[in-house]
């Protein structure tokens, strides 16, 4: 049996800020990288895009650090592929659905730089707990 490999690689580059205590934004350009054989961005790169606006929303300004505790793990990822593009920069914006005490629930919409909805992400967090040792 003849089976053929082939190896990918890539790299995805973008940038995200908490804008207030409801919303984060980010802004990603569309970049080789990202970008599936049809040459439109990956469904993966959009989603990674989203759910790291939506986590940064979740942590309310608290910097990461590997094994914190409260760290808002996705639980859940509903998501909606509207559209596709193959140039500009994308946009997103995160706000809460909901502020629960132990599950947040965000939306987050990407867009592109000509307000092309492409992808509608509501995502579930709940905090992580530190384990013991």
């Amino acid at each position: 049996m003849n089976i053929e490999a082939r190896q990918y690689g890539g790299h995805i580059r973008f940038h995200t800020e908490t804008v207030g205590p409801g919303e984060t934004r980010g802004m990603m350009p569309v970049q080789e990288g990202i970008l599936n054989p049809f040459g439109t961005v990956h469904a993966g790169a959009l989603i990674w895009f989203a759910d790291v606006c939506a986590t940064r929303l979740a942590l309310q300004g608290v910097e990461p650090h590997g094994g914190m505790s409260g760290f808002p793990l996705s639980i859940n990822m509903t998501a909606q592929l509207l559209q596709n593009v193959t140039s500009g920069t994308l946009m997103a914006r995160s706000s809460f659905v909901r502020r629960g005490r132990t599950i947040q629930t965000v939306r987050t919409e990407v867009k592109s730089d000509t307000g092309l909805l492409l992808l509608d992400l509501t995502s579930s967090h709940v905090a992580s707990r530190q384990r013991q040792h």
